[in-house]
């Protein structure tokens, strides 16, 4: 079966296309009824996004108390590092949102990779309620993705093991980065109603378009979503070299 065409919105720069993901998650809130869980990306791009859904109008539009939060990935490192993806997401959001401390599912960064990997499954496996993913009962309702300059999303890097794992949902990745970092691999990130890439930025031009044309040699390109997919882009890094 051919694989459809990617969806694409081209914003004119990186604020706009921080807004429109805004509009984007905050319409599926509002159409949605129970809880509600996203899957955040780390990096700069969404940083702006985060902020945004903690301020008017989008923070009055979102039911704080039924969204729940998780993470697609984390560095190897304790929650106030700097380089940490929660306290990037905290201080973004989590700390400038009524959001109920029971909802935020951070990966634990403590003791050893492995088991902090295990941990984040059993976590995903208990608001999930089963041991196996269903394709008909997606584990997110919105899963966030980045592009990395080496066409890397989550922690999922080109020439890893990791990128084979089909039995596990979260994994240690070792060695592809000074820091070990946990991911969730394809499985969970393929288990959600509806995906969304965030890319901004010239410099992401060239693995933008490689994406799209479905590289396999790119992580980011192997992602095969439950549900339908989007990429929502600044000008910058849809426009041809």
């Amino acid at each position: 079966m051919s694989r459809p065409a990617p969806q694409v919105e081209v914003a004119k720069d990186p604020e706009a296309l921080a807004r429109r993901a805004a509009e984007w998650i905050t319409g599926l809130v509002g159409s949605s009824q129970g809880r509600f869980a996203v899957c955040l990306s780390g990096g700069s791009t969404p940083r702006r996004l985060y902020q945004l859904l903690a301020e008017s109008p989008y923070r009055e539009a979102m039911s704080w108390d039924r969204v729940h939060w998780f993470w697609g990935d984390e560095r190897f490192v304790p929650w106030e590092h700097e380089d940490s993806n929660y306290r990037m997401v905290r201080a973004a959001m989590l700390a400038r949102a009524p959001i109920p401390a029971e909802n935020i599912h951070g990966i634990e960064t403590t003791g050893q990779p492995k088991d902090a990997a295990v941990a984040y499954e059993q976590v995903l496996k208990s608001y999930y309620g089963a041991g196996a993913l269903d394709p008909a009962h997606p584990l997110f309702d919105v899963q966030l993705q980045g592009l990395g300059p080496d066409g890397h999303t989550a922690s999922l890097f080109p020439g890893t093991s990791v990128l084979d794992e089909r039995h596990r949902w979260v994994a240690e990745v070792v060695g592809a980065k000074p820091e070990a970092r946990i991911s969730l691999t394809y499985p969970a990130l393929e288990s959600s109603r509806h995906t969304a890439f965030l890319v901004a930025g010239s410099d992401k031009r060239e693995m933008l378009a490689r994406a799209l044309a479905g590289d396999q040699a790119l992580p980011a390109a192997r992602l095969r979503p439950t549900g339908p997919l989007i990429w929502f882009v600044d000008a910058a890094a849809r426009q041809p070299p």
